[in-house]
C-alpha cells in the first residue's frame, strides 16, 4: 500500500434547483471546487469519518443545530463566525459530490436554517433511496462512474465500525482530560466558534506581523477608537506580505502636521465659521490661516478615488484642507480618514455654495473656471499684478480628463494660491503632473523618495472601507481565500466604446495566462479521452513537479457572469497537471455599473479590497478599478492590452506593468517651458508613458 496522501479540499455544493435567495448567506456560499482527478460522490463531512453518509442509517438525527445522534456526531459544529463558516449542501437526487473540510482540519458549521435543514435532510434521503436500488451516487469526471472505488483517494480506506468505536471512546476519553483534568485551575469554556477559522500557513505569525504594521509603517494616526473604522487597523492582516514600500519619514511628519490643520481648521472650528463668514459674503481675504480644497466627485468609485488622492496629495502641496462633497451614494463607503475632524463638507442651508451650485455650477462653461477666468482677462496670468482681495470669493479648477491644461504652471499656482477657496472636479489621476512642475519638485522627492509608490502610500491612508463593507470583505475572504496557498485575481473590464466579444476576450486571457503561467495549467486529453490524465499525474511525480497538496484561488471580477462560469467549466472538465487544487470564485455580477447606487458602490469597493489580496493580479487596460486595486496592493498588475478595434487580434495579449502607480490617461497638452509638441514621456526619467494608454503618463521606479 502506498503512503497515504491528504484528501481533498472541501466542495461547497449547491442543492440544484433551489432558490438560493430563500438561504441566509452563512448558509448558502456559492463555492466552486474540483479535485484534479475526478467528481467525487457521497456525503463528506470529516477527515475522520469520510464515508460518514454511507454508514449513516437514521436521516431524522440529522437536524440544523447539529447531528445529535448516529455515527456522524460531534462531526458537525454548530454556529461559527461570518462567512468563515459553511454549511455543505448536497445536490438532490443522484448527482452527488463532496469533498474534506479544510484538509481534515475544520469542521463544517452549520446555520439555523430549515431551507439548509430540510435540504440535508433530503440530500440522505436521496442517498438511501439510490443505494436501496442498487443505484451509483454521480459519475466520475472521467466517466468511470460514481461507484465506491471510483472516488476514493489513494492511501486511504473507509473506517471498520470497530474502528469508529474505538475513535468514539478515544475522543470520549480526551473531552473527559478536557473537562476534569483543569481541576483546581479555570474551568473548561466550550464555544460553538473556532477560535482560527483556517489551518495557519508556514511563515511567520500573521497575528505578530499585523500587529507591527498596523499603522502601516507610521503611516496611520493611532489616535483612533478601533471599532468605528475596523478596516483602519485590520486591512494588513488580510495581506499575505506586508507592503514592499515603507513611507518615508518625512511624509509620516507631514501627515501628522496636515492632521494638526485639519483639526485646527475643520468644520464646526472657529477658523472654519470664519472662513465661510468670508466666502458668504463673496470677498476673499489675504493672510487668512486657513484656506480649503472641496473636492467634487465625478464618473464611477474609481475615477472617483483616484482624483480625490491626487487632491489630497495637492492639498498638502499648497497647505489647504482638504474637504469632501460627499454625494448620498458616496457616504457609508469610507471611515473619517482624519483623527478628530471630518473631511466632510457641511452642505446645507447655511453653506453659501448650495447642492444646486455643485451640481449645475461647477461645468466646463462656468464663469468660476480658472481657465475661463484667464480666458475672458478678469483675472492676470501674472502673479504680481494679483491681489488677494481682488479676486472672487473662490475658484473653481476644472480639471476633467482632456480640459486638463490649465493650472499645472508654476505662475499659476501663484495665482491660485492666492484663493482661500477652491472647488476642485476631476475624474483622473492628476497626481502625475504635480511631478513635472518646478515648484513642487523637491517637496515631492522628500515625500516619495519611491516613485512608484505615490498612491499607494496616499490609498492606503486615506480609504479605509467603513464597518458596513469591511463586513463583506471580511467575510468574503475569511470563506475563500484566506486558505488558498495561492491567490490569483482577474478583473475583466468591457467597455461600451469597445465591446470586445466575449469570445476575443477569453481567448486573450486564455494567452495571457499561457504566455506569463498565471493559471494552473490543465491536463489535455487525447482524441480517445482517456490515459491522458493518468499520464500527466505519473509524468508529474516523476519529475518532482507534484503539488497535490496545493490550493489556488482564482478571483474573478467583472460585471458579467460568463469569464467566471467558462474559467470554472476547465477545471470542472480537466485536471491540472501539477495536481494543484483550484477554486473560482466571483462575488457579484450585475452587468451594468450604477454609480448612482450606494449599495453598487459598497460592492464595488468591496472587490477592489478583495482583487488588491491576491498575490498575482491581472487587470484590463484603462480599467481605474483595477488601478486602484493594484495600487493598494502594492504590486505590479499584468495589463490586458486593448485591441485597435473591438473584433481584432492584439498580440502580446498582455505585459506586465513595470510600475505600481496608475496611469493619468488624458495629460495636459500644454506643459509650461515646453516647446509645443515635446514627448512628456521622456521629460523626466520617472514620469513615461503608460503601458495600456500609449499617450498617458504613470511615475515609474
Amino acid at each position: 500500500m502506498g503512503p497515504r496522501q491528504k484528501p481533498p479540499r472541501p466542495e461547497r455544493a449547491v442543492a440544484e434547483g433551489t432558490d438560493t435567495a430563500s438561504c441566509p448567506s452563512n448558509c448558502f456560499l456559492r463555492y466552486e471546487f474540483y479535485n484534479s482527478g475526478q467528481l467525487l460522490s457521497r456525503l463528506y463531512l470529516h477527515q475522520s469519518l469520510r464515508y460518514c453518509a454511507a454508514d449513516y442509517e437514521d436521516a431524522t438525527t440529522l437536524t440544523a443545530s447539529g447531528v445529535s445522534k448516529g455515527k456522524c456526531q460531534n462531526h458537525y459544529t454548530a454556529g461559527g463566525q461570518g462567512g468563515g463558516s459553511f454549511f455543505p449542501i448536497i445536490p438532490l437526487g443522484q448527482s452527488w459530490r463532496g469533498g474534506s473540510s479544510e484538509r481534515g482540519e475544520r469542521s463544517a458549521s452549520v446555520y439555523g436554517s430549515a431551507w439548509c435543514d430540510t435540504a440535508m435532510v433530503d440530500a440522505v434521503a436521496a442517498y438511501k433511496a439510490a443505494t436501496a436500488t442498487g443505484g451509483e451516487l454521480g459519475a466520475g469526471r472521467d466517466g468511470s462512474g460514481g461507484n465506491g472505488e471510483a472516488w476514493r483517494w489513494p492511501g486511504w480506506r473507509a473506517p471498520a465500525r470497530v474502528e469508529v468505536v474505538a475513535l468514539g471512546l478515544l475522543a470520549a476519553l480526551t473531552l473527559l482530560l478536557l473537562v476534569f483534568g483543569g481541576a483546581g485551575r479555570q474551568p473548561a469554556t466550550f464555544s460553538s466558534s473556532p477560535r482560527r477559522e483556517f489551518s495557519p500557513k508556514p511563515g511567520p505569525d500573521p497575528a505578530a506581523r499585523h500587529d507591527q504594521d498596523r499603522l502601516l509603517g507610521g503611516l496611520l494616526s493611532p489616535a483612533f477608537d478601533e471599532q468605528s473604522c475596523r478596516s483602519r487597523y485590520e486591512s494588513s492582516s488580510l495581506y499575505r506580505h506586508p507592503s514592499p514600500f515603507r513611507p518615508s519619514t518625512y511624509l509620516v511628519e507631514r501627515l501628522r502636521r496636515y492632521e494638526a490643520r485639519h483639526r485646527r481648521c475643520g468644520p464646526g472650528t472657529p477658523l472654519f465659521k470664519q472662513a465661510v463668514e468670508h466666502l458668504r459674503s463673496r470677498r476673499n481675504t489675504g493672510g487668512s490661516e486657513c484656506q480649503y480644497v472641496i473636492w467634487t466627485p465625478i464618473n464611477g468609485l474609481g475615477n472617483r478615488m483616484l482624483s480625490l488622492a491626487s487632491t489630497f496629495l495637492y492639498a498638502l502641496l499648497t497647505d489647504r484642507v482638504l474637504l469632501v462633497h460627499a454625494l448620498q451614494e458616496f457616504d457609508g463607503l469610507f471611515c473619517e480618514p482624519f483623527p478628530g475632524s471630518s473631511w466632510k463638507l457641511p452642505v446645507d442651508d447655511d453653506f453659501p455654495i448650495t447642492v444646486t451650485d455643485f451640481a449645475g455650477v461647477f461645468t466646463m462653461g462656468s464663469p468660476a473656471s480658472y481657465k475661463n477666468m484667464r480666458q475672458a482677462g478678469a483675472i492676470s496670468s501674472d502673479h504680481r499684478n494679483v491681489t488677494a482681495e481682488g479676486l472672487p470669493a473662490y475658484v473653481f479648477l476644472d480639471l476633467i480628463q482632456s480640459f486638463t491644461d490649465a493650472a499645472f504652471c508654476d505662475d499659476d499656482q501663484r495665482v491660485l494660491a492666492k484663493f482661500n477657496w477652491m472647488v476642485l472636479k476631476s475624474d483622473v489621476y492628476f497626481a502625475a503632473m504635480l511631478f513635472l512642475m518646478p515648484a513642487y519638485e523637491h517637496e515631492l522627492a522628500r515625500l516619495f523618495p519611491e516613485k512608484e509608490a505615490v498612491f499607494h502610500h496616499l490609498a492606503r491612508y486615506l480609504f479605509h472601507p467603513s464597518n458596513d463593507v469591511w463586513g463583506i470583505v471580511r467575510r468574503y475572504h475569511g470563506a475563500y481565500l484566506a486558505r488558498a496557498d495561492e491567490r490569483v485575481g482577474l478583473q475583466v473590464r468591457v467597455f461600451p466604446e469597445m465591446p470586445v466579444p466575449f469570445e476575443n476576450m477569453h481567448a486573450q486571457i486564455a494567452r495571457c495566462s499561457e504566455q506569463e503561467g498565471l493559471l494552473p495549467k490543465v491536463v489535455v486529453r487525447d482524441k480517445s479521452g482517456a490515459g491522458a490524465a493518468n499520464h500527466s499525474s505519473s509524468s508529474a511525480m516523476a519529475s518532482g513537479r507534484s503539488n497535490s497538496n496545493k490550493l489556488t484561488s482564482i478571483l474573478v471580477t467583472s460585471l458579467f457572469s460568463d469569464y467566471y462560469e467558462r474559467i470554472r467549466g476547465v477545471y470542472y472538465a480537466s485536471a491540472t497537471e501539477t495536481g494543484e487544487y483550484v477554486e473560482v470564485h466571483q462575488p457579484s455580477h450585475e452587468r451594468e455599473q450604477h454609480t448612482e447606487a450606494r449599495v453598487h458602490n459598497q460592492r464595488a469597493l468591496a472587490e477592489m479590497y478583495l482583487l488588491s489580496t491576491c498575490d498575482r493580479i491581472v487587470t484590463t487596460a484603462v480599467s481605474t478599478f483595477g488601478y486602484i486595486a493594484h495600487g493598494l496592493a502594492g504590486v505590479r498588475p499584468w495589463v490586458l492590452l486593448r485591441p485597435p478595434s473591438p473584433g481584432a487580434t492584439v498580440d502580446p495579449a498582455c505585459v506586465r506593468s513595470k510600475t505600481v502607480e496608475p496611469c493619468l490617461q488624458a495629460p495636459p497638452r500644454r506643459i509650461c517651458g515646453v516647446a509645443e509638441g515635446t514627448d512628456t514621456g521622456a521629460l523626466v526619467p520617472y514620469a513615461r508613458h503608460c503601458e495600456d494608454v500609449h499617450r498617458g503618463l504613470k511615475l515609474f521606479p
